[in-house]
């Protein structure tokens, strides 16, 4: 272990001495937010990027392990949408001394859960869209506008986020999608290292596959 100490995902900053890189977990008030081990922001407060989050409307943030989310990112809720299926989005209901109920549920754009898989790179400034689902290992490009689910290992980038290509091709990522490297214990990671950060991808390929015979 580096320096003698073990990686700690308790721990809310990895860096000592530098308080705007956290790890998000711990920090974690909001029970409709989820997120796994060792993910991190490159801020000190993670709650404050995620806005419109509202208990009455169900909906949950859930995002998964070893993510690494730079500065100026926002998660955009389900809250944020207006009622579009009248003559008139403007929230009366929301606002003191108009007399409107809330309107129901099915008659709001919600459009679920917002969901990002493991060890997936958001650009800064980047901002997710309600109802999004991300997966493993994708890159969310800078200032990029994510309004539509991003396939595992693919690369999104502008506003509105387009695919830009595939990170791998498609025997490396059945690999990686059954090995789950991010599920393995601390131990089994660090040891990992070598073949994760390999650039040589045919040795990364042939150590997967041997490692999972």
């Amino acid at each position: 272990m580096k320096n003698g100490k073990t990686p700690d995902p308790d721990v809310v900053h990895p860096i000592p001495g530098y308080d705007n890189e956290i790890y998000v977990r711990p920090t974690i008030k909001n029970p409709n937010i989820t997120v796994g081990d060792f993910t991190y922001i490159a801020d000190s407060d993670f709650e404050s990027h995620v806005t419109h989050l509202y208990e009455w409307n169900g909906d949950r943030l859930i995002i998964g392990r070893f993510c690494q989310i730079a500065a100026g990112v926002e998660f955009i809720m389900n809250g944020a949408n207006h009622q579009m299926n009248a003559v008139t989005t403007f929230p009366f209901y929301t606002l003191e001394g108009w007399d409107m109920e809330p309107p129901a549920l099915s008659d709001l754009p919600l459009k679920g859960d917002t969901v990002i898989g493991n060890d997936v790179w958001i650009g800064q400034n980047a901002v997710i869209l309600p109802g999004v689902h991300v997966g493993d290992g994708a890159i969310i490009g800078a200032n990029s506008v994510v309004g539509s689910h991003v396939e595992p290992y693919t690369v999104v980038a502008g506003n509105p986020a387009k695919v830009l290509r595939k990170r791998f091709d498609d025997e490396l990522t059945a690999l990686l999608l059954r090995f789950r490297w991010w599920d393995k214990s601390v131990e089994e990671i660090n040891e990992l290292i070598p073949v994760l950060t390999g650039s040589d991808l045919e040795k990364v390929k042939a150590e997967l596959t041997k490692r999972m015979a």
